[in-house]
């Protein structure tokens, strides 16, 4: 019985500031892709920390954290870094920023969460929001997983994609 390899897709959720839903984005992918996506996060202006309530939120769902740092996505864009098959976008503002030109034409979508880090509340309400913004970017990482992306053309898995960013 042969085996034939399969594919490992390349995504990156950008934000501002890297802090928070790109970052939990990017450990629910690793875990959840289960090899078959690699995930990478960054930020137009990276405020160079991650949000301690979003590293707890991860911890609390039982995901990674080992190695998350907020980053800047010209570390991304640079000649020579493997092309991305997915670039996705969680926060209105880098969605409406000018982005790099990403190479290997990936497949673009705006996936809009509301910036838990913004809530000014009690630490229950802050809480609440992480944990709000943590399962939205789950639910809609679970219907990417879902997707048959070797099966699609690239018209049909563009559509697919940026229909995810409305459930």
């Amino acid at each position: 019985m042969s085996t034939v390899a399969q594919a490992t897709y390349r995504v990156l959720f950008l934000c501002t500031g890297n802090s928070a839903r790109s970052i939990m984005a990017e450990a629910m992918m690793n875990r959840l892709g289960g090899g078959r996506f690699e995930a990478c996060s960054a930020g137009s202006h990276p405020n160079g920390t991650v949000n301690p309530l979003a590293l707890a939120t991860l911890r609390a769902l039982d995901m990674p954290t080992a190695g998350l740092r907020s980053k800047s996505w010209e570390e991304f864009a640079r000649t020579g870094t493997p092309p991305f098959d997915f670039v996705i976008t969680v926060c209105g503002n880098a969605a409406r920023e000018p982005c790099p030109v990403w190479p290997g034409m990936p497949a673009t979508a705006h996936w809009g969460v509301e910036d838990p880090a913004a809530v000014e509340a009690t630490p229950e309400k802050r809480n609440a929001a992480f944990r709000a913004a943590a399962l939205a970017l789950r639910r809609r990482i679970e219907l990417l997983l879902a997707l048959p992306v070797e099966k699609l053309d690239r018209l049909a898995l563009q559509a697919k994609v940026r229909e995810i960013g409305t459930r």
